[in-house]
């Protein structure tokens, strides 16, 4: 138990120390898409996919109650399992959220793509898909950063090889992320 918080502790530290200027501009992008009256799309696998979720519902919602505050447009595109099925059975499990974007995205957005590894085919090929439309995207991965951190217009790649405190440290990402964005476009809440 005490290695486990210790390796977390160590990979969070790490992050801080060489992530830190690709958070602030990975929160310059959503904070400025959604300024300009555009959405964030999410996605990823697994945990991935979840803390996608998460934030989509922290930026909806809000990240702190006492922060009042108008929702912000914010889709997770691993949640609607219709599309999902529907999409990999016609298509191939690697476009899912490739086809989401091509319908919901607009010039403009942000995405917002997930990986540990940095090579999920599904999520590079949405990224890609918003590269044609106009969209901006982020990156949340590993270092080196595999693909996504070459496609991904910014990429936070986590200096470290276990996925567990990778995911650790992503999930705190995502706090900071909707808590940058929070403070920048509603600074008279703070």
């Amino acid at each position: 138990m005490r290695a486990h918080v210790a390796g977390s502790v160590a990979t969070k530290q790490r992050m801080l120390e060489e992530c830190g200027a690709d958070i602030l501009a990975a929160a310059d992008a959503v904070a400025g898409a959604l300024r300009r009256g555009g959405k964030v799309l999410l996605c990823g696998n697994g945990g991935s996919a979840a803390d996608a979720q998460h934030m989509a519902a922290e930026l909806v919602s809000s990240l702190r109650r006492e922060c009042v505050r108008p929702a912000l447009a914010a889709v997770a595109l691993t949640t609607d399992t219709s599309i999902l099925t529907a999409s990999a059975n016609d298509f191939g499990y690697e476009g899912i959220f490739e086809r989401q974007v091509q319908a919901l995205g607009r010039e403009g957005d942000v995405l917002i793509a997930i990986s540990t590894s940095g090579n999920s085919e599904n999520v590079l090929r949405a990224v890609r898909a918003g590269k044609a439309q106009g969209i901006d995207s982020v990156g949340l991965t590993c270092a080196p950063g595999g693909k996504l951190a070459a496609e991904a217009r910014v990429a936070v790649r986590v200096p470290t090889a276990n996925t567990q405190h990778l995911q650790e440290a992503h999930i705190t990402i995502v706090h900071i992320l909707c808590d940058l964005v929070e403070r920048t476009l509603f600074p008279g809440q703070f």
